[in-house]
């Protein structure tokens, strides 16, 4: 296995998540959101050389984590593959992968739906699937479904779960007669979302008393709710730092967050039956659990997200 010395791709990862650590605490005293810089710009638009496979992630560690599992699953197949990681939020990759910049996305299929179809309300992974597969541009294609599942979440820290006696059984709803109180934060994307506050508007009648940019779920957000600067946050629900620091996740008694299973999004005719195969397989072992495993490792104890992925992978059977 390669060590973080020699890897220059794992260093340049490194280095970009020392710069947003040195960056977090100045950004969120100036209220100002970050977002991490990939080594090899992945805005340049430039497609990927013939027989090459480029796996881009979203800018949180999740998303890297889980294009490192798929990326490591198709090396060890005999396919070549680079990495665009943390390049940004869904309204920037989905171009990217439509342009041919990228040929393979991590995605979960409930909010690439509500990206492509904000009125969408499917009843199951099956419609979820077969309604992304009916607004996708032509070029794309969407690859098995993993059991396991990310969900946005409207999460409260330990002062305004006791302060308004709010528990993990506690629903969205709840939240109603005291938005007005509380401040909400999450990544920019948030504020204009369905799967975000224009839903929590329309489905739950919610109208906080203001919005705070941070970053998708990462240390802006985290480090804002535990000091209390926001007092409502969008966590990932796989986010381990919602146990270790207490924090509470309402129950979205209204299926806002819908399906979020891990799927991913690849470019049609662009991987090989074996190259499939191997995608698939990953997405059939990972479940919930081993997923929070993973982002735990990553998260909590600080563990390259490369090495994470090479180890799960060999523990499975598939590298």
């Amino acid at each position: 296995m390669t060590s973080h010395a020699k890897n220059p791709r794992t260093s340049k990862r490194l280095t970009g998540a020392v710069a947003v650590a040195l960056a977090a605490t100045t950004a969120l005293l100036a209220g100002c959101s970050s977002s991490d810089d990939a080594s090899d710009n992945p805005l340049t638009g430039k497609k990927s050389s013939g027989g090459t496979v480029v796996v881009g992630s979203n800018n949180f560690p999740e998303s890297t984590l889980l294009a490192d599992l798929y990326g490591e699953a198709l090396k060890a197949k005999g396919v070549k593959v680079t990495y665009k990681p943390n390049i940004g939020s869904r309204e920037t990759t989905y171009g990217l992968i439509k342009n041919g910049t990228l040929t393979l996305l991590p995605e979960y299929n409930g909010a690439l739906l509500a990206y492509l179809d904000k009125k969408a309300a499917p009843k199951s992974v099956a419609d979820t699937t077969a309604a992304i597969t009916g607004k996708l541009d032509p070029g794309l294609t969407l690859l098995e479904p993993s059991p396991a599942e990310d969900k946005d979440s409207v999460t409260v820290n330990r002062q305004t779960a006791s302060k308004y006696h709010l528990t993990t059984k506690s629903s969205i709803a709840d939240l109603k007669d005291i938005a007005g109180e509380l401040v909400i934060g999450g990544s920019p994307e948030f504020q204009t979302r369905r799967q975000g506050l224009e839903g929590l508007k329309s489905v739950y009648g919610l109208r906080f008393k203001s919005f705070k940019a941070l970053d998708a779920g990462g240390p802006l957000t985290q480090t804002a709710l535990k000091k209390n600067v926001v007092q409502v946050a969008d966590l990932f629900t796989t986010d381990p730092t919602i146990s270790r620091e207490k924090f509470v996740t309402l129950q979205d008694t209204k299926s806002l967050f819908g399906f979020q299973n891990v799927q991913p999004l690849v470019r049609k005719g662009a991987l090989s039956q074996q190259a499939v195969a191997a995608v698939n397989a990953v997405s059939a072992k990972l479940d919930t659990a081993t997923l929070l495993e993973l982002d735990t490792q990553v998260q909590s104890q600080k563990k390259d997200p490369l090495e994470v992925a090479r180890a799960w992978l060999k523990s499975a059977g598939l590298s």
